[in-house]
């Protein structure tokens, strides 16, 4: 099945969100590579978390039909004042909707108001085996700067980041 944008409901994350953010988010921690997270989150932890991400950093969901399919997130990349323009993108699908168009829809969406926010740059660091992250990067004008040979180790091996970026001119 295939989404229909114009069904979709993306807005800014609330309190009231995070308990689905951190099933989808813990989800992707036992199953996944998409994050080297291994330990569960609470809710609690995810409060603070949303807390963290505040004026040029949101969280985004998507709802259809009052259920969260996905979340994106802008994450500072560094306290140092000099990289206040650089932020760290992640989307993350429920696993029963990978694959139909949430993921491209919300991962738009975050480009979008990144450069509304006046952001100048974004980055992603995309684990070794999630090709369709990076197609989906380079579609919205992220490159490959390089990439950093077994540097996590989740399922019993070590694995290669990819390195991607954008920068707004």
């Amino acid at each position: 099945m295939h989404i229909d944008k114009s069904k979709l409901q993306i807005k800014l994350a609330q309190a009231v969100d995070v308990p689905a953010i951190t099933e989808i988010y813990n989800e992707a921690i036992i199953n996944g590579t998409a994050t080297f997270d291994t330990e569960l989150k609470t809710i609690a932890n995810r409060h603070i978390w949303l807390n963290q991400h505040q004026g040029k950093y949101p969280v985004w969901v998507a709802y259809l039909d009052e259920k969260m399919l996905a979340w994106a997130s802008l994450t500072q990349y560094s306290d140092r004042a000099a990289y206040e323009g650089t932020a760290e993108v992640s989307v993350y699908v429920h696993h029963q909707h990978r694959g139909t168009g949430v993921g491209t829809i919300i991962f738009e969406h975050l480009v979008q108001q990144a450069k509304i926010l006046e952001l100048h740059c974004l980055l992603a660091r995309i684990t070794e085996g999630n090709d369709t992250s990076i197609r989906l990067h380079q579609k919205y004008g992220f490159t490959t700067v390089g990439v950093m040979r077994q540097v996590g180790s989740k399922f019993g091996r070590y694995l290669d980041v990819t390195l991607m970026q954008k920068v707004f001119e």
